[in-house]
This record gives C-alpha cells, sequence and structure tokens, in this order.
C-alpha cells in the first residue's frame, strides 16, 4: 500500500519499503536533457523525456507544457527506485513538490548554439527565430530554475561525465553499463 510523506512515496516491497526517488532533469534547449535521459536508460534506469510527442504540447498561447495527467501518473506511479525526468516547460513549477532532486543542465551559449545547429533528435533550434527565443530564455527562464535547483551540471563536458555528475548528486551509482 502507497503513502505519501511530504514529498516522497514508500511502497512496501516484501519485507522491506522502497523509496522511490524522483529527479527532474532541467534547462534550456540544447543543453543536452534528451541525451542525458537516453544514457540513463541505456544503464538501466528508468527515464522519461517529456519533451517527446504525448509528454508535452504547444498551449493555445505559444508556450510549451507538460500534459499534466499523463505527467501526475507518472510520478505517481510506484515503479523501481529511481526516475528521472527531464524536460522543460511553462507549467513544470506545479510538479517541482513532487522532486527529490531538482538538477538544472546548463551550458555556455556558444555551446547550446551549436548544439541546437547540429542536433538531429529535435528540429526545435534550427530557424534563427528560435535560436534567438532559446538564447532569450537563457537570460530569463534559466536564472529562475537556477533558483529553484538542488543541483546544477554544466554539459559542456562529455556526456559520461554529465551522467556520473548527475548520478552522484542525486546519490547514486550506474546500475548498468552502456555498450559502445
Amino acid at each position: 500500500m502507497a503513502t505519501r510523506c511530504g514529498t516522497r512515496r514508500t511502497r512496501s516491497c516484501g519485507r522491506e519499503d522502497v523509496d522511490v526517488k524522483r529527479v527532474l532533469l532541467t534547462g534550456m534547449s540544447g543543453v543536452g536533457k534528451s541525451s542525458l535521459a537516453e544514457e540513463l536508460r541505456a544503464r538501466g534506469f528508468r527515464a522519461v523525456d517529456l519533451d517527446q510527442p504525448g509528454w508535452s504540447a504547444s498551449a493555445p498561447d505559444g508556450d510549451w507544457v507538460w500534459c499534466e495527467a499523463r505527467v501526475q501518473e507518472l510520478l505517481a506511479a510506484e515503479v523501481g527506485e529511481w526516475l528521472f525526468v527531464s524536460g522543460c516547460a511553462e507549467n513544470q513549477v506545479q510538479f517541482h513538490p513532487q522532486f527529490d532532486h531538482i538538477v538544472l543542465l546548463s551550458a555556455p551559449k556558444e555551446v547550446v548554439v551549436e548544439r541546437l545547429a547540429t542536433r538531429t533528435n529535435n528540429p526545435y533550434g534550427k530557424r534563427p527565430e528560435e535560436v534567438a527565443e532559446v538564447l532569450g530564455y537563457m537570460d530569463t527562464v534559466e536564472p529562475r530554475l537556477r533558483r529553484v535547483a538542488s543541483h546544477e551540471v554544466d554539459t559542456s563536458v562529455p556526456l559520461t561525465e554529465v551522467v556520473a555528475k548527475v548520478l552522484q548528486l542525486v546519490g547514486t551509482t550506474p546500475i548498468g553499463r552502456r555498450e559502445d
């Protein structure tokens, strides 16, 4: 039977209780949220990229928002010891209390611009007005995320270093190895 105590949930698992740790990986477009989620999945962690279809959508005013009912269902699930959720949306703040850790992923502007231009997993950021929008968000939204984040990780280093740093900060170790 599941109980809720503060922002943590505990479920009975045979003779012992298991805390499900929820980690939000957030930041601006191009910092590597999707790549990090993919790498965590490859290492055996449960990781969901909320920038994928079905998890987020454009609101009538044009803002990018999470599909609230679906995200709430995901966060309420008592599956595994760890849940990593990646994404950044206007309405994410309402879910912040349900996370044990909020990790802000950041990178210098020139790194973000280069990644937006060369990434193949998301078309956003290819047009000059989209790049300008992201750079504007780095000046306006990123500072607000920094204030609520429990940790910040610079993603301008290789992905393996980002993974290691995130896992260290949230208090776990790799449970699997990616085969390259």
